[in-house]
């Protein structure tokens, strides 16, 4: 009683632990004003609240009360849906709330959407529906009560026949979350027949949409990543629905539209086409039909050799893992970069974006240990060896921090792709340094020269780890 009047006493405590500012009945509010609408008499449809009810019935009594006729009053029918849309909306951004879309499925929002769903003609809405049911999918355990829904998957499934790029999208977005799910083998069997799997295809294949090509793709990322139930029924017709030549296109036309000029938007989609034919090329069954092509293969690579990586360093590091798959299933490839310096380049260039990557690490090694073992630096013309020790000296920094790296997470494997390149690498220098006393400057035909302090640095360092890695070796032997 004594504050000041402007200063006014601090709230109870208990006031802090409200979780949300939106009333529950608001909430509920908006789901009955999302109730299909009696096209006859322009009034929604009411369903009156009884713990009783069965929620599988509600949308058969929905769906019976409305009167589907063209006799209705165009303005007011726009009207309605505009008011529909926003309602929608508000619930759209809420479902995104854990708190919120629980009380949205308890007070059966997927049951009105899956009325909304079967009657309405309105793409809008019909967008609104699947953003509404593609966030509650995102939720831990709201998936199942989707999948438990009386005929919705089976529902959403079927709207991969729509022909509008943002339902679509999120259709896409819906069935990659039930295929990562628990009960990701329900999604599948509604998935695997050829009309439907050949419609995907069909819509990777032929939007020009950015953001659909990422969905669709990533559709097909969940078949190949899921489980191997999922593989087994949807990877083989799939492939025979011509799935390879379909990604191997798709990059085609991303790397295309890369090398012409840079287009952000354009990134997280060539990331997801890389990440589909990665994931494909590691399938023990499917692997050799798409490591044996070699438009793929020159197609990463030319990925790799990419002179600024920075804006797209995740996708050169997917395609180095997806290079390594290839070069191990497709021994003939190696001879096509054996000498190709801005590849050896641009395998270096990008070890320090996969620094929090081993696999990757390790994929990229392999890819250089492959290279480098086709060298004899016994017998190459001295002019060659330069060019290796040269490419090798630029990248010195990136080769002893990567070292370093291993060392720190004290992994020095005796047999591994890394050590294998190293000990390489360390005889090529070892052997340029025999040779650099007979040389003459004349001779170099103008090239800079080799600087021998950096030879030496990089070559100790080589040595330092090639000894750990040999005491590694001892000492778990």
């Amino acid at each position: 009683m004594d504050c000041p009047s402007h200063h006014p006493p601090p709230p109870p405590d208990e006031l802090f632990d409200i979780d949300t500012t939106v009333d529950p009945t608001y909430v509920i509010s908006l789901i009955r004003k999302l109730l299909p609408v009696d096209s006859g008499s322009g009034q929604s449809t009411q369903v009156k609240h009884n713990p009783r009810m069965d929620p599988n019935n509600l949308v058969q009594g929905v769906v019976e009360s409305m009167d589907i006729g063209d006799n209705h009053n165009e303005s007011t029918s726009q009207e309605k849906d505009k008011a529909w849309e926003d309602h929608g909306c508000v619930l759209w951004d809420l479902a995104a709330s854990t708190n919120h879309a629980e009380l949205m499925v308890q007070n059966l929002i997927l049951q009105v959407l899956h009325a909304n769903l079967l009657v309405t003609t309105s793409s809008r809405i019909r967008e609104i529906c699947l953003g509404i049911i593609g966030n509650l999918a995102c939720h831990e355990g709201l998936l199942k009560h989707i999948e438990s829904t009386s005929g919705l998957v089976n529902i959403l499934v079927g709207q991969l026949f729509l022909d509008d790029t943002q339902c679509l999208c999120e259709v896409c977005r819906i069935l990659t979350t039930g295929l990562y799910g628990a009960e990701s083998t329900l999604w599948a069997e509604c998935l695997q027949s050829d009309d439907i799997l050949r419609r995907v295809l069909w819509i990777a294949e032929n939007t020009l949409n950015p953001h659909l090509i990422e969905k669709s793709v990533g559709l097909l990322l969940g078949i190949l990543e899921g489980e191997s139930e999922v593989g087994k029924l949807l990877i083989p017709p799939l492939m025979t629905l011509g799935l390879t030549s379909l990604l191997i296109n798709l990059l085609s036309f991303e790397m295309s539209k890369l090398v012409k000029e840079r287009i952000p938007e354009r990134y997280s989609v060539l990331e997801m086409i890389l990440r589909a034919i990665e994931a494909l090329s590691a399938s023990d069954s499917h692997s050799k039909d798409i490591c044996s092509s070699k438009e793929l293969f020159h197609l990463v690579c030319g990925l790799m050799k990419l002179q600024d990586k920075a804006e797209v360093a995740t996708c050169c590091v997917t395609a180095g893992v997806l290079i390594a798959n290839i070069l191990s299933e497709t021994f003939s490839f190696i001879p096509e970069v054996s000498q190709d310096f801005s590849f050896l380049e641009g395998l270096f260039s990008t070890l320090p974006f996969a620094s929090d990557d081993l696999e990757a690490r390790r994929a990229l090694w392999s890819v250089v240990a492959r290279l480098l073992a086709r060298v004899n630096e016994s017998e190459i013309d001295t002019f060659t060896l330069k060019q290796y020790i040269l490419v090798l000296l630029s990248n010195s920094d990136i080769i002893e921090d990567d070292l370093l790296i291993m060392q720190l997470e004290d992994s020095f494997p005796s047999h591994s792709s890394r050590t294998i390149a190293i000990q390489k690498i360390e005889s090529m220098l070892n052997n340029w340094n025999i040779r650099k006393g007979t040389l003459r400057e004349e001779n170099m035909n103008g090239d800079c020269s080799v600087n021998t302090a950096d030879v030496k640095r990089l070559y100790d360092c080589c040595q330092r780890y090639i000894s750990k890695s040999i005491e590694g070796s001892t000492f778990h032997g």
